[in-house]
């Protein structure tokens, strides 16, 4: 998983060089298997910080000589704005206020006119009569994509005359994350583990929503079938958007995050994935109405039928069994559950309203569709290791809210909520005397109770006695933790592995005996090496027709049939 450090600054402060921090995250755990920099120092092109800088148009204008040519007239944060030719489509005649990158004489950039990424050095030179020595830059003049067709547009927000390293450069972890890591499977969840290691406090994105429309009781109703593939499916509705392109930032966040922008509402979807871990999937909510026949829609979570299909988003028409979990209406399939949506509610560009699911599925259920359908998804990448039913409700509210906010949209009042029985919380007594005993050293109780509450995990101290027992309460997002032998692990690593102390074994070693059958075999294995034989080892498992080679019927073998050979079912 891929996390930007400015991301990730969102939600707690980094003390840390870059370097030191990948460290930390991987003794505790979370590999970094690469930092990848952009614009800052140490990146493959670093941008120059008394040379690229961010700018604003003042004026366009046009050049004198050339039709497809522009004058754009920048203020960098200098005395003097400055004026520079431009043939960038997204820059007309008349236009003024925008935000773009800009660079003067001397900067490295990558040249935007040749294939792949060519360096080259900014040198002054007359364009059809007027001399030009800076430039407004592309995407790929930065290196942040291939796109060379307009100049990047910075957010409106952007601080005129900064440095753009300062602003844009960025750093990004990839983390080579465990299955059983599947907390970390988020901006948020990495933010938990760097709270915990460095002592910084935990900032969550607000969680309201503004919910101004009608109750979403009556618009929309929630059937499960089986709770035992679905422990909850919950849906906001949001009406009245408009889709577009999102913001600049959250492409931006998406992208450094290894994700495709494709418009505002699912951007958005997969922008509150990528921080809760929490999946989420848009509906074009006025189809499941077209589907049925005017009235509310009934979303219903069941098992496939025999001969049902379903085409998905991919443009893939797809065969479905009954081990397959769905999401229908009255009229049908309209996805398939923690996988991939339907085409046929899919969000476009005519989209007015939405319906958002956000809902749990069994992670084995999900495991097995997304490989007997060859149909990998970063949704069913989350589901696959698991995800806690708790997280349902924020993040559709969150995804509500950034659409209220982003798309124009008018929020539904309510959550429509279907969670037939939820998990009661797990409570752990815990020992200090246990934690010295696993570990070999002595932490005393406060720190145990310091460390497991900087994880989130609530503690009530029972006693002063060394063997009181702590009791824990486990926070709802960490499936992992079952048992004391879980908690202590979660103390050795963020207390620090490389601390815990060096022990000798206290004791004598055991008196060494000769294990004559192990020698015997050895010899008669250097014996047979000497005398020009290959030893081999074969495969555990094989077939009775294979294992019929090595026997001979004639000299009384039973049967092939009738031999009692053990069968595996898969």
């Amino acid at each position: 998983m891929k996390v930007p450090i400015s991301w990730l600054k969102d939600y707690v402060d980094i003390t840390l060089p870059v370097e030191e921090l990948a460290e930390r995250l991987t003794l505790a755990g979370l590999e970094v298997a690469a930092i990848e920099r952009i614009g800052v120092a140490g990146a493959q092109l670093p941008w120059d910080r008394d040379r690229i800088f961010v700018g604003q148009v003042l004026e366009v204008k046009p050049h004198p000589n050339a039709d497809r040519l522009t004058l754009a007239v920048v203020d960098y944060g200098r005395d003097q704005p400055y004026t520079v030719v431009t043939g960038a489509p997204n820059l007309k005649v008349g236009d003024r206020g925008q935000k773009v990158a800009f660079a003067l004489e001397g900067a490295v950039l990558y040249d935007g006119h040749q294939p792949g990424r060519v360096p080259m050095t900014l040198k002054g030179r007359a364009l059809r009569g007027i001399y030009n020595d800076a430039m407004v830059l592309s995407e790929k003049e930065l290196g942040l994509s291939d796109d060379h067709e307009g100049v990047l547009i910075l957010p409106d927000d952007a601080p005129v005359g900064v440095p753009l390293a300062d602003y844009l450069g960025d750093v990004i972890l990839d983390l080579d994350l465990t299955p059983n890591l599947a907390r970390c499977f988020s901006v948020i969840g990495v933010a938990r583990e760097v709270a915990a290691l460095t002592g910084e406090a935990l900032r969550y994105p607000p969680g309201e929503m503004l919910a101004e429309g009608a109750p979403v009781a009556g618009q929309v109703h929630i059937a499960i079938e089986d709770p035992s593939l679905c422990a909850r499916y919950s849906a906001t509705l949001i009406r009245d958007v408009h889709i577009g392109p999102s913001p600049a930032w959250m492409q931006q966040r998406l992208l450094r995050a290894g994700m495709r922008p494709i418009n505002n509402i699912v951007d958005i979807t997969n922008y509150v994935m990528l921080e809760w871990g929490q999946p989420l999937h848009a509906f074009d909510y006025d189809k499941l109405i077209a589907r049925a026949d005017g009235s509310r829609p009934t979303i219903i979570v069941r098992r496939a039928r025999p001969g049902e299909e379903i085409k998905t988003l991919d443009g893939v028409m797809r065969q479905l069994s009954p081990d397959d979990l769905l999401i229908t209406d009255s009229a049908g399939p309209i996805a398939i559950a923690g996988v991939m949506g339907g085409a046929e509610t899919e969000v476009g560009e005519t989209t007015r309203n939405i319906l958002l699911e956000s809902a749990n599925f069994n992670f084995i259920s999900i495991r097995r569709t997304s490989a007997a359908q060859r149909l990998p998804s970063e949704a069913a990448a989350r589901f696959g290791r698991g995800v806690h039913p708790a997280l349902t409700v924020p993040a559709a509210q969150r995804a509500s809210e950034l659409m209220r906010t982003l798309a124009g949209g008018t929020i539904a009042q309510g959550v429509a909520d279907a969670y037939p029985a939820p998990p009661p919380p797990v409570v752990i007594d815990l020992r200090p005397a246990e934690v010295k005993r696993i570990l070999g050293m002595k932490i005393e109780a406060e720190e145990i109770v310091r460390i497991l509450r900087s994880l989130e995990f609530g503690c009530q101290v029972g006693g002063r006695e060394e063997n009181s027992p702590i009791r824990v309460t486990v926070p709802e997002h960490r499936l992992d933790v079952e048992g004391p032998h879980d908690l202590i692990e979660e103390i050795a690593r963020i207390y620090g592995y490389d601390r815990i102390s060096l022990t000798l074994l206290a004791d004598e070693l055991p008196p060494q005996r000769t294990n004559w059958a192990l020698v015997t075999e050895e010899r008669t294995r250097d014996l047979l090496v000497r005398a020009g034989l290959q030893e081999i080892i074969t495969y555990a498992l094989t077939t009775p027709e294979r294992e019929a080679l090595l026997r001979a019927e004639d000299v009384g073998c039973p049967p092939l049939a009738a031999r009692p050979y053990i069968r595996i079912a898969n």
